[in-house]
Formats: structure tokens, C-alpha cells, sequence
């Protein structure tokens, strides 16, 4: 068994695509690196152990999640570990490259790695001398590197050419280093799709094509060619992670809401979310509503297409988990949501419904096909006609959409929202295809298109 079979728990946000990971450090004391602000998973193994956290780094300035740093400093008295050049605005220690901390036995040492962002450090842990691993954040990660155009696309070519020294830099480690980043596939930060999450530096010597490439231009190149869109959250959680999110004092709860009370919400400017399955959306939902089912994505899709300062009110089914809907919208800044509302109470009372058909795929015929996946996904497959809409940039273009589209994701919950954006915007006569082009594919027995 190895260091990380003992001491290290990988912590797994699926929807976001991210891992944090707690180190025990073997005297009830723990390193937390890369927090989120959702704490749960790290508390139930922390709780596990029987450790409290004494450290939380930070290997950067977050744009896809609040980090969880202070709120680990209010609650267990942690040491936050930061980037000195991130001119945070909150207590911690700041450190430079090179700088050391010492763990009380494991050493950790700050590595200068910008590219991802201006302020990025790597941790590199040590026994002594020996490099047991290292917590790469959004610099090296398995098989690429993160992005280097969250500070504006202006800046993408600098910071991807400051993202190149910095992986050569981390390929100088000896090859049996543990790699540990913190974004993975699923992360709209940038990585490519596969199971793993963490590697070794001889690995990615031999696997990444990034470090393959045979110069920086290349690199370049390869790295702003890979870059898709990215939630229009990221725009602002850096700010927010700078000066330091809120630290919550109570576990957050989700006020019940009555139908008046919606209604007279609604009058205010609040907004429907209704996180109900897909086929329920279908089924019947309140007109107007934005369907966002409550799955590891939901984040995701609430950042990218809410407002934070619009008033939310969530429309759930009987039985779904309130902790978990609040959770998510706290660790993307959304702090304020007015409350809930069952479906059901709203049905009770009479309220006004809207139906979208809901269509297997041998029942849209010649009708035309709206895919609102990402470009990279269409560009791979898709039902032969279909026009190409990212679901992130709809609601600025729902005049492009066909008139009576069947409305096309990869298995149904991101084709629903769009639909409802659509709905919403005016458009009738819309349907959603129950299943994506896969099963497009196999129902009516035709190939898929590949381009765009």
C-alpha cells in the first residue's frame, strides 16, 4: 500500500467535473486542497478519520466553484494556504514559489504554475525529500491542460504560453510522482472525457499530447484549439473567491412556498426553476418556467442560465432533496433563493399548466431537429439536418431556432430546458426527443452525421 491508499481521499464532484482531496496526516490532522464550499463529502470523511482540518489550500482563484477554505478556518481553526500574487482579501498565509510549510512530518512546497490563471500555485508534498505527489489544480491535469482564457480571451495566447513552461516544469518531477488535479473530465475548465482522475508524471510524459507537442507554438495551437464555451458563472466566482465568499453559520434550508406566495413572487420578477424529472416537466409544468432537473449538472446549468440576482423559486417533486438543490445553488454564489414549491400544491390550487411532447424516436419523422449540445459533441454525431444551437447560448439566439423543432441533447434533460427557454421566448409547437442521436441511430436503423 502507498501513500495515497492511506492517506489520501480523493473527493469527487461529478457534475462539475472537479476533485478535492483531504490528506491525513497521520496525528488526526488533516490538509484539505481545493475545497468547495459544499463540504459535505469531506466532512463525512474527515468525520470518518476522526480528523479535523488543520490546512486548506488553494491552488488557485476558482472560477467554477466558491471555495470552502474559510469556511474550513471558521469551523476547524485551518491555516488557508494561497497564492501571495492572488491578493486575497481575507487571512491566510501567502505564499511565493518555493515557499515550504511544514505538515509535522510532510512538507508542502509551493510551485509557481500560471496559465490557467495569473496567481496559480502547484503544492508538491513531500516525505523528507522524496516527492510523493503533487496537487497540480488546473495546471497538468490527465491528458491536457486546464484553459487559459477565463481572464478574456485576449489574454488566452499569453497565459497558453505561460501554461506550457509550467507543465515542463511539472514534467521535470521524477516520473513515480503522483499527479493530483483538481479539474477532470466533466470540467468545463477543460478536460478531456476518461475515467481517470489523477496519474503519475511518467505517465503523462508518455499519454499527453500536450507535453508531446515538439514546441510552444505547437502547444499554443493545440491548447486555445481544444477550448470550448464555458458557463457564464466563471465571469464572476474569482471576484467572489478573492474577497472571500460568506462563511454560513446554520445548515441552509429551502423555504416551503404556497401557490399565492409564488404568484406573488412572480409579480416581484422572480423566476421558476423547475427541477422536477423531465418527463414530469413534460407532463405539465407552471408557463414560463425553466426546466433544470436536479441531477449532478444542475450547478452547471443554473449558473450558466440564471441570473444570481433574480429571486429563484423551485418548483420540486414530493421526496426530492431540498439539501441537495440548496447545496448546489450556495457553491456557484447563489445565495438568496426565495423557496420552494411542490408541484402537486400548485396542481391542488388550480394553477395554469403547459405541456411539451415528449418523443421517442421513431415519432419526429421529417420534422426539424434543434441539437443543443456542445459544438464538440454535435461536430461527432448527429441526426442528419439537425442545426447546431449550444444550449449556453440560446437564450441570446432563440430566433434561430427552426419553427416546430424537436429539440435534441443526449438523453433528454438539457434538450428540456432548452425547450422551455424556447417556450418561453414564444416559440410553439416544440417537442423534445426522449434520447439522443444514439438511439435516433439505432430506432430507425440510418448513420449519424459527423461535422458540423
Amino acid at each position: 500500500m502507498g501513500f495515497a491508499d492511506d492517506h489520501l481521499i480523493p473527493l469527487v464532484d461529478e457534475g462539475l467535473g472537479n476533485s478535492a482531496y483531504l490528506v491525513d496526516l497521520g496525528d488526526g490532522r488533516a490538509l484539505a486542497v481545493d475545497a468547495s464550499r459544499d463540504l459535505r463529502a469531506l466532512r463525512t470523511a474527515s468525520e470518518r478519520r476522526g480528523l479535523s482540518v488543520a490546512y486548506a489550500a488553494d491552488t488557485h482563484l476558482h472560477a467554477d466553484f466558491l471555495t470552502g477554505a474559510l469556511q474550513l478556518a471558521a469551523d476547524d481553526g485551518a491555516t488557508v494556504l494561497a497564492s501571495a500574487a492572488g491578493h486575497r482579501a481575507f487571512p491566510h498565509t501567502a505564499l511565493a514559489d518555493g515557499d515550504e510549510t511544514d505538515l509535522g512530518g510532510l512538507t508542502l512546497r509551493a510551485l509557481a504554475t500560471p496559465g490557467h490563471t495569473d496567481e496559480h500555485l502547484s503544492f508538491l508534498l513531500l516525505d523528507g525529500t522524496r516527492e510523493l505527489g503533487v496537487f497540480t489544480g488546473g495546471s497538468l491535469i490527465v491528458g491536457s491542460a486546464a484553459r487559459t482564457d477565463l481572464l478574456g480571451a485576449e489574454r488566452a495566447e499569453e497565459l497558453a504560453r505561460a501554461q506550457y513552461q509550467s507543465l515542463r516544469r511539472l514534467a521535470d518531477l521524477p516520473d513515480a510522482t503522483a499527479v493530483w488535479p483538481t479539474h477532470g473530465a466533466g470540467s468545463f475548465c477543460s478536460a478531456p472525457p476518461g475515467a481517470e482522475r489523477t496519474t503519475t508524471i511518467g505517465a503523462q510524459k508518455q499519454a499527453n499530447a500536450l507535453l508531446a507537442a515538439p514546441d510552444e507554438d505547437t502547444f499554443v495551437r493545440q491548447l486555445l484549439g481544444s477550448l470550448g464555451s464555458y458557463p457564464a458563472y466563471f465571469d464572476r466566482l474569482a471576484e467572489i473567491n478573492r474577497r472571500g465568499p460568506a462563511v454560513l453559520g446554520t445548515a441552509p434550508t429551502l423555504a416551503a412556498l404556497s401557490p399565492a406566495g409564488t404568484r406573488q413572487l412572480l409579480d416581484q420578477g422572480a423566476q421558476i426553476v423547475d427541477v422536477r424529472p423531465v418527463k414530469d416537466f413534460a407532463h405539465g409544468h407552471i408557463p414560463g418556467a425553466i426546466s433544470i432537473p436536479l441531477r449532478d449538472q444542475f450547478a452547471t446549468w443554473l449558473g450558466w442560465l440564471l441570473p444570481d440576482a433574480t429571486p429563484l423559486v423551485f418548483v420540486t417533486a414530493p421526496g426530492q432533496d431540498l439539501a441537495e438543490l440548496t447545496w448546489h445553488a450556495l457553491k456557484i454564489g447563489y445565495e438568496r433563493p426565495a423557496g420552494h414549491l411542490e408541484w402537486t400544491a400548485w396542481q391542488a390550487d388550480g394553477g395554469q399548466q403547459r405541456t411539451i411532447d415528449l418523443l421517442t424516436a421513431d415519432r419526429i419523422a421529417d420534422r426539424p431537429v434543434l441539437d443543443i449540445r456542445q459544438r464538440a459533441e454535435h461536430v461527432t454525431g448527429h441526426i442528419p439536418g439537425a442545426v447546431g444551437l449550444e444550449l449556453g447560448e440560446l437564450t441570446a439566439r432563440t430566433d434561430e431556432a427552426p419553427a416546430g423543432a424537436v429539440v435534441a441533447c443526449g438523453h433528454g434533460e438539457r434538450a428540456m430546458t432548452a425547450a422551455s427557454l424556447l417556450a418561453r421566448a414564444g416559440h410553439d409547437d416544440l417537442a423534445v426527443l426522449d434520447g439522443g442521436p444514439a438511439d435516433w441511430a439505432k430506432a430507425t436503423g440510418r448513420t449519424l452525421e459527423a461535422g458540423a
